[in-house]
């Protein structure tokens, strides 16, 4: 089946599909690509946050660390998970397995989808921007190869937290951005109707990001989830291979000219 990158797509277009209820979720994601899933709970400080579901696998037969944003399938999970947007226990839960891959040379793979972090009170009395700092902090310096693959929606700190690493892929029909385009439209034109058009100025499309080198590539998607699996699996493959090759002073430096770039 021909891919979906063969039919141009409006930015707005491209939002709805990032959104829909037909997109691939992370359960599906994690049995599909990975083998051997061991789920880790808690932060070890405050709390367990099932909008982030992380643990050990197998990539082929390389052990390795992978951490995914949950969206929830059943009513009861949406809102738990708060739609997909973690709690600072969640962040700090992706740090403590991060950090825990790195002591065991273990590579961190991401798998994002989530509008942004958690705004409510509980998340700020418990500290999320703090949590969000210190995520971009520590994986600035992880002694360790990370790959993130945004699947869905990218937004904000919530997004880019997980997606700081020394390569990141997106799904066709994925966003990655500063803030929804609702709210851009909020805040610049004081009209949210206008979402539509603030998508276009945003240029959170993967093609956008991709020229403005934001972004390694573009995974096309399928109606098929085990190709899109398959697709996945073989970027992942690919970029650990070659990051595998680097020395840690070799990667690390990379790193931080990717993101000194910007």
């Amino acid at each position: 089946m021909a891919s979906l990158l063969d039919r141009k797509k409006t930015a707005a277009q491209v939002v709805a599909l990032a959104r829909s209820d037909e997109k691939i979720s992370a359960q599906v994601l994690l049995k599909g690509i990975f083998t051997e899933f061991t789920e880790f709970h808690g932060d070890r400080g405050f709390a367990d946050d099932p909008a982030i579901i992380g643990g050990l696998a197998y990539l082929n037969e390389q052990p390795v660390t992978v951490i995914a944003t949950n969206k929830g399938q059943t009513p009861e999970e949406k809102l738990q998970t708060h739609f997909g947007c973690p709690e600072p226990a969640g962040y700090r839960k992706a740090l403590r397995l991060a950090q825990q891959a790195a002591k065991f040379q273990r590579p961190v793979i991401f798998l994002v989808n989530t509008a942004g972090a958690y705004p409510g009170k509980s998340a700020e009395e418990n500290g999320q921007g703090e949590a969000i700092a210190r995520n971009l902090l520590e994986f600035s310096t992880l002694p360790t190869p990370i790959i993130s693959v945004i699947y869905g929606e990218g937004g904000s700190g919530g997004a880019l937290a997980l997606a700081c690493g020394d390569r990141v892929w997106m799904l066709e029909n994925s966003t990655y951005s500063v803030l929804s385009p609702e709210g851009f439209a909020a805040i610049l034109w004081k009209d949210s109707s206008r979402a539509d058009e603030a998508a276009e100025v945003l240029q959170l499309t993967p093609e956008k990001l991709l020229q403005q080198k934001i972004i390694e590539g573009i995974i096309p998607e399928s109606h098929s989830q085990r190709r899109l699996c398959r697709a996945i699996k073989k970027t992942i493959t690919t970029e650990m291979m070659q990051l595998q090759q680097l020395k840690t002073t070799q990667l690390l430096e990379q790193r931080r000219l990717r993101f000194r770039k910007f």
